[in-house]
């Protein structure tokens, strides 16, 4: 495969600290490459370097001769947008300068418009939420087609279900790209190399062919062989350590290189020693306390409105020792307001929910509520003592901070200056110190690194009593979770056995979802107006092949020998396959109405 983009010996510092050292690597066409590491390598920095958005310490970049590059950044600049600004605008601006024709620029832009949900190219940004902010920055960069494309944390904002969509979209590109993402399932879907930015490794990076998996199995394998080379040399350095004490002459030239040799090889084992130390994770280990009940919580058909707007309800939910439930649902769909009911914060509307005497319930906060950002690192790990009691046994404080990756020179470091996977961290520790019955942890992935993410996994599957998880990393939901329940804010609750469930529903019900629409503005005579109706009545005829195969599809399930003598089943597919005609009856009045428009 061709190289489109090389660097040699790159090094970036922040202030003191150096943020990576000495790094070579190659991106190549065909090449679809994931780039992790723990928070602070300087990942972020790495793609701006490489896109020219920011200089190296040392080092150079080398791109292939006229690559063209693609970047996005992990904070849209949709802020600065003029009044008035449209989703037209944007698509527009970001296909200047590519020597398209204006039919050309029309059918990239119908077809990406389509392609990521947008129905009205005359929405204005300022009124999208910010998933859809982000749909449409990561459009903006894919429909130039560059030679190759760098995103920083692109599912930043995108809940679950946007997520999905990004998976499909970015499967489609037909160009190379490098992601900076935290998500492993994403990593898992989308990627065919892996590399991983970490101090731990000789040259500052390890680098796998493959997928999320396929880099797992190697860098373990990597790793097993470092410890063997290390033990290996150890022995060999001892042996030479105890002929330098015989007191050899120096002053034979074969003497000399002996000694010399050996110097090298005691210089090569501090080396791996410093670098197999490095892999080092946060130790967590959730604490459960000894009760056997079988029902921890029980709630009998609860019900909850907000804002005149039902969230969930009836429901009926049992957690006893050993569940694990994972929580599904857009923003606002009410997952922490359920969460709060099951901690017995907040009151249902209706039903019934009742806990087991004396429960020891633990909430993580996504918030992080319970940080007082004015405390020193010290203060929140311990309070004013020198140790924790960790079951039962007490720990420094130092050794504790150590455990979480926290340096010495931190403790008397106020919160507010620690990095927000930091505070997680804190908050993380505070977790182990209170045995627990029931863990409701409401994003606990947030800011975290993969390190860390590993860890909490482990300790979550390890955890004896029940949990409640709600985060958008659904590798840690599929693996963690023993079923999943999911809130659709509009009322409905339902339960899944696992994602690839829930994800073959979600494709059935509502493949494509759309942001809020306003009224469409009124079509003069300009060019840009005309083209954008243009494009418009294209976007149509493509939403209207969709409802169309929406429709077939639910006229099937109709048909379904199976149902056939349940009467109450083939009404609900019978008005399912209504609405679905309906729609399509409205796209195509729409579509009559447009094109008529563009034929005057």
């Amino acid at each position: 495969m061709a190289i489109l983009l090389s660097c040699q010996n790159l090094s970036k510092s922040f202030g003191s600290r150096p943020l990576f050292e000495g790094l070579s690597f190659g991106l190549s066409d065909g090449e679809r490459t994931g780039l992790i590491g723990p928070n602070g390598t300087g990942k972020s920095t790495l793609l701006k370097i490489l896109a020219g958005a920011e200089t190296q310490d040392s080092g150079a970049v080398t791109p292939r001769r006229g690559l063209r590059l693609g970047y996005l950044a992990q904070q849209d600049r949709f802020t600065d947008a003029p009044d008035g600004w449209t989703v037209s605008d944007e698509l527009l601006k970001a296909l200047e300068g590519l020597g398209l024709e204006d039919y050309e620029i029309d059918r990239r832009a119908a077809d990406g418009l389509t392609a990521a949900g947008f129905t009205d190219p005359s929405q204005q940004v300022n009124v999208l939420s910010g998933g859809w902010r982000k749909r449409l920055a990561i459009l903006a960069q894919s429909l130039r087609q560059p030679d190759l494309l760098l995103l920083d944390e692109p599912t930043n904002h995108l809940d679950i279900e946007g997520v999905l969509w990004l998976e499909n979209f970015i499967a489609e590109f037909r160009f190379p790209f490098l992601v900076v993402t935290h998500d492993r399932r994403f990593l898992e879907r989308v990627t065919n190399r892996v590399i991983e930015l970490n101090k731990r490794y000789p040259e500052g990076y390890f680098s796998s062919v493959g997928n999320y998996s396929k880099f797992l199995e190697n860098r373990e394998a990597f790793f097993d062989a470092q410890a063997s080379r290390e033990d290996s040399l150890r022995n060999v350095v001892r042996t030479e350590i105890a002929w330098l004490r015989r007191g050899a002459r120096a002053r034979m030239t074969k003497q000399k290189a002996h000694i010399d040799r050996a110097g090298g090889l005691i210089q090569e084992l501090s080396e791996l020693e410093y670098h197999n130390a490095q892999n080092r994770t946060a130790g967590i280990d959730f604490t459960a306390g000894d009760r056997q009940a079988n029902r921890l919580i029980h709630a009998v058909k609860i019900e909850k409105t907000l804002g005149g707007r039902r969230l969930f309800g009836p429901l009926d939910l049992t957690l006893g020792p050993g569940e694990k439930l994972g929580l599904l649902g857009g923003n606002g769909s009410g997952k922490t307001t359920l969460l709060r009911i099951l901690a017995g914060q907040l009151e249902p509307d209706a039903g019934t929910l009742k806990q087991a005497q004396d429960l020891r319930v633990a909430v993580f906060d996504q918030h992080r509520a319970k940080l007082n950002l004015d405390h020193t690192l010290k203060h929140a790990l311990c309070g004013h003592g020198e140790h924790v009691f960790y079951k039962g046994n007490p720990i420094h404080v130092k050794a504790w901070a150590t455990r979480f990756l926290f340096r010495a020179e931190q403790l008397e470091m106020p919160l507010r200056l620690l990095s927000g996977g930091e505070q997680a961290r804190v908050l993380i520790a505070g977790f182990m110190l209170e045995p627990a019955d029931v863990l409701l942890l409401d994003e606990p992935t947030n800011d975290l690194d993969l390190q860390s993410l590993e860890v909490l996994e482990n300790s979550m599957q390890e955890f004896p009593g029940a949990l409640v998880l709600v985060t958008h990393d659904r590798y840690l939901l599929e693996r963690v979770s023993r079923r999943l329940l999911a809130l659709d804010g509009k009322g409905n609750a339902r339960f899944f056995a696992d994602l690839s469930q829930w994800e073959n529903w979600i494709a059935e019900t509502d493949p494509v979802p759309a942001p809020p629409k306003p009224e469409p503005a009124p079509l003069g005579p300009s060019a840009r107006e005309t083209r954008e109706l243009k494009a418009a009545v294209r976007r149509l005829e493509s939403e209207m092949h969709t409802a169309e195969a929406q429709a077939a599809k639910v006229r099937k399930t109709l048909e379904d020998p199976a149902i056939a003598t349940d009467s109450g089943e083939l009404a609900a597919r019978q008005q399912k396959l209504e609405a679905a005609l309906a729609k399509v009856d409205e796209l195509f009045a729409r579509w009559s109405e447009l094109h008529e428009k563009a034929e005057n």
